[in-house]
């Protein structure tokens, strides 16, 4: 027997499937309540609604549980490699060596950019942020890109293989032309991470070469990055997608709200936090006693988790890896002390752990970043390469969906009601626009 709700308006009874899905999370299927009853739901911020039904990863926040198409994120950081992590979450499941090899060859192929694109990065302003340069040049991929339009299994690879590749290779173009500094080529004999590093930091004089440590912090970052399910820049992905846009413009706009600082800019908080405490001359218990104080809005960066009502279970991973990659770089950096102090003193103190504030994904990722000399500016966009697996694979089901309608949600209007057009001589004085303050930003009001 289908099981269902019964909503009761005005009297009448509507009758309202529930949707089950394979791990026994529950929802009620609404998709007929303005048809059936002229009412829509009401979920400021969507913390309660479902907006589709995907087969890409799955959450439970209570126990602290993330898994890639059915695989526990634990086991992908211990046992396979950013690309293979990213071939499972966009095609759906783990590549056999061919398929492995493959696209490989795909990323290889297309990791260059073309000529002229190169151009674009002069157009920049030199404090251009590199999230700006990072959107905009892969929405100007779709002038450069032969694959974008595709209709067969094949064509998608190939697209999604050159969007993973290109990515990575604007994002260190973007930081050295920041530099100033010409842009560096990939080099075709290194793995995806130190790929990356060898873009970001070499120079003509001198080649950058990753240590091992290194090599397997950043790929850690990026494995456990990879998706988060319908967080604000996925969602804007799917809903972009959903307008039959094509897979850059898509991700484009996954960018542009990644790198709002509620989102993306986390873990770039976290570090700002221990500069905060520093440039206080501040110790670190004395900063978490202005935390602990009510009447103090200083806010503790990095712990706590909106969906995680435990530990992070991706902060347990990248926690082991910070530890190990700090221990073998001997590296002599106060922020980083500072940072192991905060966390050694919240987790050892009742107010945080009966709270269940446990440090986050973003407090060893910032932590992680900056011991590899990833700049601040930069920490969002690493995100954002880290992510674009998971956009992909959300734009391609989006895509793949035959019955999928364009995103379209409603609203309760709260304005003026039905009001006369008044001549502009008699209108009344409007007063000086007011500015707001929201987090930090200046929003006109």
């Amino acid at each position: 027997m289908t099981e269902s709700v019964t909503l009761v308006v005005d009297g009448v009874e509507h009758v309202l499937p529930v949707v089950t899905g394979t791990e026994g999370e529950r929802g009620i299927d609404i998709s007929s309540l303005r048809a059936t009853t002229g009412l829509i739901t009401l979920d400021d911020g969507y913390g309660n609604t479902g907006s589709c039904e995907s087969a890409i990863t799955f959450i439970d926040g209570e126990k602290g549980i993330l898994r890639y198409r059915g695989v526990p994120i634990e086991d992908l950081a211990a046992r396979s490699s950013f690309i293979e992590t990213a071939e499972l979450l966009i095609f759906g499941s783990l590549p056999d060596k061919e398929q492995r090899d493959e696209f490989r060859d795909l990323l290889t192929e297309n990791s260059s950019l073309h000529r002229d694109m190169r151009k674009h990065f002069d157009g920049f302003p030199v404090n251009a942020h590199p999230m700006s340069i990072l959107s905009s040049m892969i929405n100007a991929l779709q002038s450069y890109e032969p694959h974008q339009e595709f209709d067969d299994e094949a064509g998608f690879r190939r697209a999604a293989a050159s969007l993973l590749a290109k990515t990575r290779t604007i994002a260190a173009a973007s930081y050295k032309s920041h530099l100033g500094q010409p842009v560096t080529y990939p080099r075709y004999d290194l793995p995806y991470a130190e790929n990356f590093l060898h873009m970001m930091f070499s120079v003509p004089y001198r080649d950058y070469e990753a240590t091992p440590e290194v090599a397997h912090a950043l790929n850690m970052f990026l494995v456990l990055h990879g998706d988060h399910e319908q967080n604000c820049s996925t969602s804007t992905v799917r809903m972009v997608a959903s307008s039959k846009a094509n897979l850059f413009a898509s991700v484009s706009a996954g960018v542009n709200a990644l790198w709002g600082r509620l989102h993306g800019g986390a873990n770039m908080a976290v570090i700002e936090m221990l500069e905060r405490i520093q440039e206080g001359d501040l110790t670190a218990a004395e900063y978490v006693a202005k935390v602990k104080d009510k009447s103090s809005d200083v806010k503790l960066m990095g712990f706590g988790h909106r969906v995680y009502r435990n530990f992070d279970p991706r902060a347990k991973i990248l926690k082991e890896a910070a530890d190990s990659l700090l221990d073998s770089m001997h590296v002599t950096d106060p922020l980083l002390d500072i940072a192991r102090e905060v966390e050694q003193i919240a987790l050892a103190d009742d107010y945080f752990t009966s709270r269940r504030l446990y440090p986050n994904v973003d407090f060893y990722s910032g932590i992680i970043l900056r011991a590899i000399g990833i700049p601040k500016d930069m920490f969002t966009v690493l995100f954002g390469i880290g992510r674009t697996p998971g956009w992909i694979a959300h734009w391609k089901e989006v895509h793949d969906n035959p019955g999928q309608r364009i995103y379209r949600p409603r609203q309760i209007y709260t304005g003026e009601p039905l009001s006369e057009w008044i001549p502009q001589g008699e209108r009344p004085a409007v007063p000086p626009t007011r500015f707001r303050r929201w987090r930090g930003l200046r929003l006109r009001g």
